[in-house]
């Protein structure tokens, strides 16, 4: 008589997981709905919309702010539906990275994985600068809190600290929280478009709404007949839409602790996209709608959309539509830092980054802890220029994030169009729609990158008299920065080393190797009932 032992339980996620070469480390216990909410929250209509308000409207008037939107909307739906059929076929942590190093290459999966990290980290920082803004305007209206660039510094100090020790503890806290903020988030944009419907004693016209044009940019034209103005109008509604609608790689990045991972990363990604675009229209309208004065609106920047709350409803009213807005930014942050150490995670778990071994241990409660510190760090660390300078600061943040993300987005989309008919398909798929949907997605990628390197006013110009370091546009500097560094670390040093995604080991010995270290752990690796293998 011999004995055995007993067979091991897995879940088709777990074996999904194998599959792809990893064990399962973190914790799966998020289902579809709050794989969605975290990149509905990261995406947060009510942090983007709003501290970029002002570009929009400064730069092309409430047409860009409207009109704008939705172009922008339209094109970024493109780009999710290309990624969410590529997650869909890997839902592994790494999510981008992975894909395009099975795609393609180990290079081109070093390059994607670093412009995701570093556009994450940018995100990270532009977030929690944002969030110290709009608290900060808040606070002063309440307490009296003063409104200078040191006082906001201190709150985005203790923002980054809160939203970090929130990402140390148990995932089902921060998950949690991203349903909490799904709903608050909701509830958030319908208190605030009815309250610019119903409150205000006048509204704009519904042709100063969709047809008004203004150009702030120190650039000439003041209608689409100049083509100076047309530059000026993609520039302030790319800057703000596109800015806003990013982040949803959250969905990739949280598939290993998601059920069902296959079907709803994908459909987490590209829905976060689609409900995005549509609320976010709706509170833009609203607010534009709310203007209180065509002339006295022109003088503001910052906190425009304070100043048209205020003014059109009362003090009162702003600080419950402030603090609506504050805790939405909360949520986001939180959510930024809890989608970036996975990515970190994924990452060091395949060696890419310095100090690998402490960025990808998990905690006893299956966290990346050393991964959430580390972007959390790093994002606050980006912002310090802001201490003394907060325009320059807060544009190295944004320009890092949005065009560092967008690049790491395209490029396994450029890899699944050319694997054409070889790809494997997962889950959920663009059956045969796959190539006019990728170019398009491609084209739009490559158009918005091309914007996000104009120059924003002619004080950014070098050679211009008025040229100042707080006009600069730092995109194209912080990007060729990139290509530099991580191209030249790859050149001399990293393709002798960095073979993209390690492999852990078999089917078989991932699945005993799970089993042994389960004790070590306060949760268990998946909180759904694993199914007995097959017999063989």
């Amino acid at each position: 008589m011999s004995s055995s032992a007993p067979p091991i339980h897995l879940t088709d996620d777990e074996r999904m997981l194998h599959r792809l070469g990893y064990k399962q480390e973190l914790f799966r216990a998020m289902s579809a709905f709050r794989n969605f909410s975290i990149s509905f929250t990261i995406i947060s209509v009510l942090a983007g919309c709003l501290t970029s308000y002002y570009l929009a409207f400064q730069w092309g008037g409430p047409v860009a702010v409207t009109w704008g939107w939705v172009g922008v909307g339209i094109g970024t739906t493109f780009v999710a539906l290309s990624m969410a059929e590529i997650a869909s076929t890997y839902p592994t942590a790494g999510g981008l990275y992975y894909w395009s190093s099975k795609l393609g290459s180990a290079g081109w999966g070093w390059f994607t994985g670093w412009f995701n990290l570093i556009g994450l980290i940018g995100i990270i920082g532009a977030v929690g600068y944002g969030l110290a803004i709009y608290a900060t305007a808040l606070f002063n209206l309440l307490w009296q809190y003063p409104n200078d660039i040191h006082h906001i510094f201190y709150l985005f100090a203790a923002f980054m600290v809160a939203a970090t020790a929130m990402n140390v503890f148990d995932v089902r806290i921060t998950s949690l929280i991203n349903s909490i903020s799904s709903f608050w988030h909701v509830a958030g944009v319908l208190i605030i478009v009815f309250a610019c419907i119903i409150v205000p004693d006048h509204h704009q016209s519904v042709s100063y709404v969709f047809g008004q044009t203004i150009n702030n940019s120190g650039f000439s034209g003041h209608s689409f007949g100049h083509w100076p103005f047309f530059a000026v109008f993609l520039i302030g509604s790319i800057g703000m839409a596109q800015y806003t609608l990013t982040g949803y790689d959250a969905s990739a990045h949280m598939s290993e602790e998601t059920h069902k991972a296959s079907r709803a990363a994908a459909t987490g990604l590209l829905w976060s996209v689609i409900v995005s675009v549509i609320a976010g229209f709706v509170l833009l309208v609203a607010i534009t709608f709310a203007i209180p004065s065509q002339t006295g609106v022109q003088a503001q920047f910052t906190y425009i959309t304070t100043y048209i709350w205020q003014t059109s409803m009362g003090t009162h009213w702003a600080e419950v539509l402030l603090f609506i807005v504050v805790a939405a930014q909360f949520y986001c942050l939180t959510a930024c830092i809890t989608s970036g150490s996975r990515m970190s995670f994924a990452f060091a778990r395949d060696r890419a980054v310095p100090g690998w071994r402490l960025a990808r241990h998990v905690s006893k409660h299956r966290v990346p802890v050393n991964s959430a510190i580390g972007v959390g760090l790093l994002g606050f660390i980006l912002l310090i220029p802001t201490w003394w300078n907060n325009l320059a600061g807060y544009y190295v943040g944004t320009s890092v994030g949005t065009t560092g993300l967008y690049i790491a987005f395209i490029l396994p989309v450029i890899l699944r169009l050319r694997a054409g008919a070889s790809f494997e398909k997962g889950a959920w798929s663009l059956g045969r729609h796959y190539k006019w949907i990728n170019v398009i997605a491609i084209l739009w990628v490559t158009f918005i990158t091309v914007i996000f390197m104009l120059p924003t006013s002619p004080a950014g110009m070098p050679w211009q008299s008025s040229w100042t370091w707080n006009a600069i546009n730092y995109a194209p500097v912080t990007i060729v920065g990139a290509f530099v560094l991580f191209g030249g670390w790859w050149v001399l040093s990293a393709k002798n080393w960095f073979k993209g995604p390690v492999r852990m080991g078999t089917d078989e010995e991932l699945a005993a190797l799970e089993a042994q270290e389960e004790k070590e752990f306060l949760v268990p690796a998946d909180t759904e009932l694993g199914s007995a293998p097959d017999a063989t």
